[in-house]
């Protein structure tokens, strides 16, 4: 296993809710951490307008993590808009297809994401790699689950001949104690951070500011978000 007081972890940090709190859960481990996004011609491409404003706010809510984070990295797919139909690269209609999955579903996404993360960690001497892959309050997408992500790993490992990790550690958490562990790793500044900042609505909606955050409110991303901080606010009642 990894000793994290020492070593480095590329986060991969979208500037959701999930992710931001990720990195928060990384900052809180490892020694260095790097974050990486990606431009893949997203509906919601906004979502990359809050990486710098949530990286800056948690560098303010904690001197600790500031002194922790490194470089931000950004790379562009436009493969994966270019090759799907879907409600996330398309400006259609978000509904349920034949299969059960809702259109918003981006086939091999995060497959594609990982591998390009392994590859930059790879490139800059890195083997802990984080995302926000939750099979507990999601949408049904086969690449969040954690069968696929401890058999990514594992290619991953055969394929570049390192001993990378795959850290997901929303994996087992409902939307609720998503919320949870951001008020445990940063208290309300952190919370508060995440619920105006982050961005997790699909059609990019930064209109009105709900108790929730932004967002239209309608999609699956905002009602799992809307409904999360609904019963993480209940519990702390």
């Amino acid at each position: 296993m990894t000793d994290t007081r020492t070593s480095t972890a590329l986060v991969l940090f979208s500037g959701g809710q999930d992710s931001a709190t990720c990195l928060a859960w990384a900052l809180d481990r490892f020694a260095r951490v790097e974050t990486l996004g990606f431009a893949y011609g997203q509906r919601h491409a906004v979502e990359l307008d809050s990486r710098a404003k949530l990286i800056d706010g948690m560098k303010a809510i904690n001197p600790g993590w500031a002194a922790k984070i490194g470089d931000s990295h950004t790379l562009d797919i436009p493969t994966l808009a270019s090759i799907s139909e879907t409600a996330l690269t398309r400006d259609v209609a978000i509904e349920m297809g034949a299969d059960g999955l809702p259109n918003t579903f981006v086939p091999g996404r995060n497959l594609v994401f990982l591998t390009v993360a392994a590859a930059l960690a790879y490139r800059r001497g890195i083997t802990d790699i984080v995302g926000g892959m939750c099979e507990t309050d999601y949408s049904g997408y086969p690449d969040c689950r954690d069968d696929t992500i401890k058999a990514l790993n594992s290619a991953l490992n055969l394929g570049m001949a390192k001993n990378f990790q795959l850290h997901t550690p929303l994996m087992w958490l409902d939307k609720a104690a998503t919320w949870g562990l951001a008020n445990d790793l940063g208290g309300v500044p952190l919370t508060d951070l995440i619920r105006e900042l982050s961005h997790t609505c699909y059609l990019g909606e930064r209109g009105a500011l709900h108790d929730w955050g932004y967002g239209c409110g309608k999609c699956p991303a905002c009602e799992l978000r809307a409904k999360g901080w609904r019963e993480f606010k209940a519990s702390a009642a």
